[in-house]
């Protein structure tokens, strides 16, 4: 049976998508959402609610105290158990979410890379010392196509990057495929609009998560020890929430920056999953969407082209 994915920039429409089709197909959502594995990230992510999910059942939320670091590697593992129980129960799993290389490393072969901790704890130590600026340098002398990709304010990835590279010998570039096996048959669905209806969605959903409470959700984290989380302190919002919390911006500049940076995060998105020809697009904004979209799935399922 076939892997519905439901893919796209934030803020396009992909959470109301995956439950019409989940609806109509008798779906299960599986959560391709990289912060929406964190317990508490709930308002700054958009995570929606018990209640908004309508019955349908969603998999692989909240699987991770704030504290600890994103693996790609162990996420593969529990989104793939995940969509074998569903198609084991008879029923479409919906793969939905904007992070691309966790949609890539479910949907295809797709192995990892290995790690050693004696190496990245000596890469951490650097990054501490000297900062993420001098180690995107080396990583730009070692690997300018992996360099190019990665923000030099990113430590995390740089770090990566720099580790694969040591290991391998091979450019971190190598660790993704470049002719991509299927691990599952899947149908992809894209979701975007036009980026000034997009912008101001963007802007509209911050003012939203201010109004639900997200300083103060933030504020709550803290004190589970969000600021030591290396990936999650990184998440759009809280980021720029917790510089507030530290009375290095006004909340106002941090809200004003929560925007900026969405945009931002928005054509990195749209960059990847644009490279991918094997995405079917629709437009978010349109009132046929589900109606579309069904189709894009029955037509795929009937080998149409």
């Amino acid at each position: 049976m076939t892997v519905i994915a439901v893919v796209g920039p934030t803020a396009a429409g992909k959470s109301a998508l995956s439950l019409a089709l989940a609806e109509s197909l008798g779906g299960e959502v599986v959560n391709a959402d990289s912060m929406q594995l964190y317990q508490g990230l709930d308002i700054g992510t958009a995570k929606l609610t018990p209640a908004e999910r309508r019955g349908v059942p969603h998999h692989v939320l909240d699987i991770w105290p704030v504290t600890e670091p994103a693996s790609v590697a162990e996420y593969q593992r529990l989104a793939r158990a995940a969509i074998d129980d569903i198609l084991a129960r008879g029923k479409v799993p919906l793969l939905v979410g904007g992070s691309g290389l966790y949609v890539r490393a479910v949907l295809e072969e797709f192995d990892f890379p290995g790690t050693d901790a004696a190496l990245r704890a000596s890469l951490e130590a650097e990054l501490a010392s000297v900062g993420p600026l001098a180690l995107h340098e080396r990583l730009t002398a070692a690997d300018p196509v992996a360099a190019s990709r990665i923000l030099p304010t990113n430590g995390r990835r740089i770090v990566r990057a720099l580790e694969v590279i040591t290991l391998t010998g091979a450019p971190f570039a190598a660790a993704l495929p470049s002719d991509p096996v299927p691990f599952y048959p899947s149908v992809q669905i894209g979701v975007d609009v036009e980026t000034p209806t997009l912008d101001a969605r963007i802007a509209a959903r911050v003012d939203a998560m201010w109004s639900a409470g997200l300083v103060a959700e933030t504020r709550a984290l803290v004190s589970q020890g969000l600021r030591e989380g290396r990936t999650a302190s990184r998440a759009l919002g809280y980021q720029q929430v917790l510089a507030f919390l530290a009375e290095e911006c006004s909340e106002q500049d941090a809200l004003d920056e929560t925007v900026r940076a969405t945009r931002r995060f928005v054509r990195r998105q749209r960059t990847w999953f644009r490279r991918d020809p094997r995405i079917t697009w629709l437009d978010g904004t349109d009132p046929a969407l589900a109606d579309l979209a069904l189709r894009a799935v029955h037509a795929h399922r009937a080998g149409a082209p």
